[in-house]
C-alpha cells in the first residue's frame, strides 16, 4: 500500500513509499482509512520540530472503516464507521497513567510519530481507542473528531470557560474554529481575532457562531472586548490557537486580572512572552497537551448533537500521491482544513 513517510531524522525526509499492508495483533483492530487530516503537528515532524521516530507513516486524524480485528475484540464488527484515539501505547504504570492523564506518560508512543499512522489505506490500533462515528457524522467530518478532543480536552478537561463569560480565540485556523464552538457550547461570548489573509477563515468563524471577529493586524479588539466585559475589564478567557508568539502577548493585555490564559496552538519554537503580566493580574495559565479518554466522550457528543461542525472547516481534500501539494497549501494557509484520502 501508498503511505506518505517520515523515512529519516532531520527537516524534510518524506516520501512516498509502497509498504506492506498490515495485520492487526491482539487487541488491535485494522482500520480502512477513508480520510485523515492535516495537522500541524505533521508539518512540524516534516520540519523537525516535533519528535518523531523514522521510518514512520505520518497522520493521525483518522477516520474509516472496521477492516479486520483481532481474534480476541469484540463489538467491532467489519464495517463499522469508526474514529480513534491517537495513543497506540503508554506504561500504564507512572503517576500520569494512574491518574488518568496518560497524554503526559512519557512512554507515550502515539500513532503518526513513534508508529504507523493513517496516511496510508490502512492504520493498526489498539481496539480500546476506538470509537464508532455519530450516524449523522460522515468520515470527512469524522476525521476531525480527534482535534476536536484536543480542543475539549484543552477547554473542558481543566475548566476555562463558564457561561456568560467573554472569551477571546487567537487564530482562525481549524484549532482556533473548534474552539470558539466548543465556548460557544458553553455559552460564553466568543471574540475571534485573525490576521491579513483570513478573511474567509474569519468569515467562516461568524458562520459558526462567533460574536464578534476581528483582524487584530488592521485595528485592536481592546475597546470591543472592554466593551463586552463587565466594567471593561476585559476577557475572562484567552484561548491561543494561532502558534504565533505575537497572538500569544497580545492575549495578555486582553484578558482582565484573575482571568485565565489557555495554550493549545503549538509554536514549535520558544517565543518571547511578558511573564510579568501573569503575576501583576494574577492569571490562571493552563496548557493542553493532546487529549484524554473522556474529552473523546465529549467530543462525540458535541459531533452528535450538532453543537460543533467539524465539516465546514475541511476546504481541500487530496490523494496521499499529492501529499507535496498538499503539505505546501497547508504550510501556506490557503484553506482551513486539508484532508488526505488513500490512493489504491
Amino acid at each position: 500500500m501508498k503511505a506518505v513517510m517520515k523515512v529519516a531524522p532531520g527537516a524534510g525526509h518524506i516520501e512516498l513509499r509502497d509498504i506492506p499492508e498490515p495485520n492487526p495483533g491482539p487487541g488491535q483492530v485494522k482500520i480502512r482509512v477513508q480520510a485523515a487530516g492535516i495537522c500541524g503537528t505533521d508539518l512540524h515532524i516534516y520540519k523537525d520540530e516535533f519528535p518523531s521516530w523514522p521510518p514512520v507513516v505520518l497522520g493521525h486524524e483518522v477516520a474509516g472503516e472496521i477492516a479486520d480485528a483481532g481474534d480476541d475484540v469484540e463489538g467491532l464488527a467489519p464495517g463499522l464507521r469508526v474514529t480513534t484515539e491517537t495513543y497506540f501505547s503508554t506504561c500504564g504504570g507512572c503517576r500520569y497513567c494512574r491518574a488518568g492523564r496518560a497524554n503526559l506518560c512519557l512512554g507515550r508512543r502515539s500513532i503518526g510519530s513513534a508508529v504507523n499512522g493513517g496516511f496510508a489505506r490502512y492504520v493498526i490500533v489498539p481496539a480500546a481507542g476506538v470509537h464508532a462515528l455519530p450516524e449523522n457524522v460522515d468520515f470527512e467530518a469524522g476525521a476531525l473528531t480527534e482535534p476536536l478532543a484536543c480542543v475539549a480536552h484543552g477547554v473542558s478537561s481543566v475548566p476555562t470557560v463558564f457561561p456568560g463569560d467573554v472569551a477571546v480565540v487567537a487564530g482562525p485556523g481549524a484549532i482556533g474554529l473548534l474552539t470558539l464552538q466548543v465556548a460557544k457550547a458553553a455559552g460564553a461570548t466568543v471574540v475571534v481575532l485573525g490576521a491579513d489573509g483570513d478573511e474567509r477563515r474569519l468569515e467562516l468563524a461568524r458562520s459558526l457562531g462567533a460574536d464578534h471577529t476581528v483582524n487584530a493586524q488592521r485595528e485592536s479588539p481592546r475597546d470591543l472586548v472592554a466593551a463586552l466585559a463587565p466594567e471593561g475589564m476585559g476577557a475572562d478567557v484567552a484561548y491561543e490557537c494561532s502558534g504565533a508568539g505575537q497572538a500569544a502577548a497580545g492575549l495578555l493585555d486582553l484578558v482582565r486580572r484573575a482571568g485565565r490564559y489557555v495554550q493549545i496552538g503549538l509554536f514549535g519554537k520558544p517565543v518571547a512572552w511578558d511573564l510579568d503580566q501573569v503575576c501583576y493580574k494574577e492569571l490562571v495559565v493552563t496548557g493542553s497537551n493532546a487529549s484524554v479518554p473522556p474529552a473523546w466522550l465529549r467530543a462525540l457528543q458535541l459531533l452528535r448533537t450538532g453543537q460543533v461542525r467539524t465539516k465546514p472547516l475541511v476546504t481541500d481534500i487530496f490523494e496521499i500521491t499529492e501529499w507535496k501539494a498538499a503539505f505546501e497549501g497547508f504550510e501556506r494557509r490557503r484553506g482551513v482544513k486539508t484532508l488526505f484520502v488513500p490512493a489504491d
